[in-house]
């Protein structure tokens, strides 16, 4: 199975979805420091060069593939990749099941104002990591539990 968390960016709320995914981060909703938040890999670090890309982060203790992305508003990039991995496993018999789970939701209001904002406050990534870090273990779960499906997009609206 692939996992491939995404969002706007694709460098703070898809960062910490892969750090708690593979286990880099306390397995726990409490807030994190900020010194635990910036040690993460590619937190804040990520530049307009790596939209759309796939980054990968890591295999999990289930011997799944961890990505990331950020696919800035084109709200078309993620059906389109189902579309594209559908048909990969019809031409050519892939068969990987790939759940794309949003980050968005996740997002407090500071950080949807402006990453500045949220960086000289250092308020917005801490109040979202119970919600991220639910999300994840959401996400696992569906991943998981989904019979038959081959690409699974998980919005996650309940996390707003």
């Amino acid at each position: 199975m692939i996992y491939i968390y995404n969002d706007y960016g694709g460098t703070h709320t898809t960062s910490l979805a892969a750090a708690y995914h593979l286990k880099q981060l306390p397995q726990s909703e409490r807030k994190l420091t900020s010194e635990e938040i910036l040690n993460v890999k590619y937190f804040n670090k990520l530049t307009k060069k790596e939209f759309g890309k796939l980054i990968f982060r890591g295999v999990d203790e289930d011997g799944n593939s961890v990505y990331t992305m950020g696919h800035k508003r084109e709200k078309l990039v993620v059906p389109a990749l189902k579309e594209l991995t559908l048909l990969l496993e019809e031409k050519f018999h892939f068969n990987e099941k790939i759940v794309f789970s949003n980050t968005s939701p996740t997002v407090p209001i500071a950080m949807s104002i402006g990453g500045y904002l949220s960086r000289a406050l250092k308020i917005g990534t801490k109040q979202c990591c119970d919600n991220i870090f639910r999300l994840v273990e959401n996400t696992k779960q569906i991943g998981k539990a989904a019979n038959g499906e081959k690409v699974i997009i998980i919005e996650n609206e309940i996390y707003k």
